[in-house]
């Protein structure tokens, strides 16, 4: 009776260490899963949005800056900028307008389980500003943004940019492809040498459409490019590179002067329009963590 009494209590207890050899692995599991579910929830989301020309890539440098140090981020590629200048560039380019990239763009955003703080540069921030207005942003960061509709975005750096750029006459009639002296001129010039070629070589197309929506605006009868400023309420951080020949200092405080009532302007001395990428871009990130920090109870 002893015996049989002791071997029953004995499998009781054999049942139970592997019962709980078996539910406690998997019940941690399940709180790891959890725990990390309630983590990304609780992470806020950085949307960075690429200019013309260029591709996510450009974003590598501040998506590490702010991945380590919590934030989700998240850089869609615009439509057809996944091909190098060594391709064929898609023919879909040809009939693909601003608001054909705001609205993938604005696709993902809507499908965030939180509304973003956006980053655009260049013709990104054209797109941010375009976001913003739809109150689809925190937070909207304009860095060398392009020109909204009814900005006069001429200078004669830019002048000299596009004509560097302008392959040959007719050009506006097939995909744009930028040309190693322009891009150099307009954008890369405070490269080093060495990272020039490279940083090139990554370059895409880009939809003559869109060009010619952004720097003619005053023909598009569609105004693609407008936006209503009384329709940004979210606090706005603009910034340009002294050093900018695309978006100059002078057009950068057009673009904050239009949300002045709730933009901030902020300028950095040897910089130019690739900002996001060139040496020192960490003064620049390192602003931007500082502006998100001291509006942290608006955002």
């Amino acid at each position: 009776m002893g015996k049989a009494i002791f071997n029953a209590a004995l499998s009781l207890i054999s049942f139970l260490i592997i019962s709980g050899v078996i539910y406690i692995p998997g019940n941690a599991l399940a709180h790891e899963e959890a725990d990390h579910t309630v983590k990304k929830a609780k992470q806020p989301v950085i949307v960075m949005i690429h200019g013309m020309f260029v591709g996510p890539w450009c974003w590598d440098p501040y998506r590490n800056y702010f991945e380590q140090r919590g934030y989700r981020v998240i850089t869609p590629t615009l439509r057809y900028h996944d091909l190098p200048l060594s391709s064929p560039p898609n023919p879909g380019l040809m009939e693909t307008g601003i608001r054909d990239y705001l609205t993938d763009v604005e696709k993902e955003v809507r499908a965030l389980d939180q509304k973003p703080i956006i980053i655009g540069h260049s013709m990104g921030g054209l797109i941010a500003q375009l976001l913003a207005s739809k109150g689809l942003a925190r937070a909207t960061i304009l860095i060398a943004p392009a020109v909204p509709r009814g900005i006069n975005a001429i200078s004669w750096t830019g002048t000299k940019s596009f004509w560097i750029n302008r392959q040959r006459f007719g050009h506006w009639r097939e995909p744009l492809r930028p040309t190693f002296e322009g891009a150099i001129y307009s954008s890369l010039h405070l490269l080093p040498p060495d990272k020039q070629k490279t940083v090139f070589e990554k370059f895409t197309y880009e939809s003559p459409r869109v060009a010619w929506e952004i720097s003619f605006w005053y023909f598009d009868r569609a105004k693609a490019t407008s936006v209503d400023e009384s329709k940004v309420t979210c606090p706005i951080l603009t910034m340009v590179g002294a050093e900018d020949r695309l978006i100059t200092p002078r057009i950068a405080r057009k673009i904050h002067n239009k949300y002045k009532a709730v933009s901030t302007y902020r300028e950095f001395d040897r910089h130019s329009h690739f900002i996001i990428a060139e040496p020192g871009w960490e003064e620049a990130a390192s602003s931007i963590e500082d502006w998100l920090a001291e509006n942290k109870q608006r955002i």
